[in-house]
């Protein structure tokens, strides 16, 4: 008994880790939004050849967030970093329009992996501060959010540059990763949710 009243005070007051993986096509501000949670800045970067890896700490959670080139010729090896994934973030590039449609199918071949059925999935509507973009609706209907099923996903409008968004997406990814591990989903396996 003390051992459960221990996992369950961990789950609530203590600190939780969680591992993220953080996908999206080349440009969308992936790392951009690593470096501006991680560090609080915004650091000059180029395309991301391979990946980078920061632990951000945000409230009581330790989030080790994998970010992942967003390249066409490296989208392949994405799926390496799918195993033991608590969560997904999907970072879109709200002015990119031609590119919707090819950033909903990398998104459902994400989410249709095995290893990804029961990660919870953030979606980081980015540039919202720019003019023509799309808003956070429409980005959920260009990925095809509205026809999931059994799955746990919220979408956050972002401006990487601002830091806008990115800490409310935190706030409902710990949140909803403390539901999730309170319930005790591991995370690999068919979704409950």
């Amino acid at each position: 008994m003390g051992q459960a009243f221990r996992k369950l005070f961990d789950t609530f007051f203590g600190n939780s880790e969680m591992r993220v993986v953080m996908l999206g096509l080349d440009a969308a501000g992936k790392t951009t939004i690593l470096y501006k949670l991680h560090i609080g800045e915004v650091l000059s970067t180029v395309p991301t050849i391979g990946f980078n890896v920061e632990k951000v700490q945000y409230k009581n959670v330790i989030f080790t967030v994998w970010d992942v080139g967003g390249q066409e010729k490296l989208r392949p090896l994405w799926r390496h970093y799918f195993n033991n994934t608590d969560g997904l973030i999907y970072v879109v590039d709200s002015l990119d329009r031609e590119r919707i449609g090819k950033a909903k199918q990398e998104f459902q071949a994400i989410i249709k992996d095995p290893f990804m059925l029961n990660a919870i999935i953030l979606i980081f509507a980015n540039k919202q501060d720019m003019k023509g973009a799309m808003t956070p609706m429409e980005v959920c209907e260009g990925l095809g959010l509205y026809e999931l099923k059994n799955r746990k996903w919220h979408i956050q409008g972002t401006c990487a540059l601002r830091g806008d968004g990115l800490y409310e997406g935190l706030d409902w990814l710990a949140s909803t990763l403390k539901e999730h591990k309170a319930v005790g989903y591991s995370s690999i396996g068919p979704s409950s949710f």
